[in-house]
């Protein structure tokens, strides 16, 4: 132990003789970077199947390439025709949609929910549940309290009528009355004066800006006799 610990030791005068005999042992590259081919094949079969993934990871990259582009040239393509993406997601859910449709699965489920109901309706339980429900619905429709509640909702209904037509014909007459009172006159006349003093305001105006003196002078005879 304390000679090794003096040939690693950084200071001691041994420091070379370590390096110098790591250096003399052969190293086999090859063999450390080969991985060992796996059971059942030999190594001329490893060697071709590395070759056959080199060439589809590299086809792999190829297609990659070609995808992105594809992608790039289509949203160019919806840009120029104004797609928005909500749109292209409502065609593919409608697209996804139709392929469940059409799918064997989706088929399949609704022949087995078509029995299924069948089964459901004729059954004996299903149909003693509906004339049961029947039975209540005309009990409950020929009972005294049903008929009472719709002969008040129905007299409701037309009291309610009668009231709103009594309301309109009560604010007719109030808007007559407003009319033909003395001070509603008044003030239709005093808006007919203001008028007709605009009005006369107005001519006044027009006639002022008119030129003068052409009616007092005769038109000048041109006539050569």
């Amino acid at each position: 132990m304390e000679s090794a610990s003096q040939d690693i030791n950084l200071n001691s005068p041994n420091k070379g003789l370590l390096s110098d005999a790591m250096t003399d042992v052969p190293v086999d590259n090859t063999a450390s970077a080969r991985i060992s081919a796996p059971e059942g094949l030999t190594e001329a079969e490893e060697k071709e199947l590395r070759s056959e993934l080199a060439k589809v990871e590299e086809e792999i990259g190829t297609l990659r390439q070609v995808l992105a582009a594809k992608e790039r040239h289509c949203g160019e393509l919806k840009r120029r025709l104004g797609l928005t993406p909500f749109d292209g997601l409502k065609q593919n859910l409608s697209k996804s949609w139709h392929e469940v449709q059409v799918s064997n699965a989706y088929m399949i489920t609704s022949e087995k929910l078509g029995e299924w109901n069948e089964k459901v309706t004729q059954s004996d339980l299903y149909l003693s549940a509906s004339s049961t429900l029947e039975d209540w619905n005309d009990k409950l429709t020929q009972s005294e309290a049903y008929k009472k509640t719709q002969e008040t909702l129905s007299q409701a209904g037309q009291k309610t009528s009668a009231a709103l037509s009594n309301v309109g014909s009560v604010i007719s007459r109030k808007l007559g009355d407003m009319r033909n009172s003395a001070t509603f006159k008044s003030f239709e006349d005093r808006v007919g004066t203001i008028k007709s003093r605009v009005v006369g305001s107005r001519e006044n105006n027009t006639d002022l800006q008119s030129p003068s003196g052409s009616g007092d002078k005769p038109p000048q005879d041109n006539a050569p006799f």
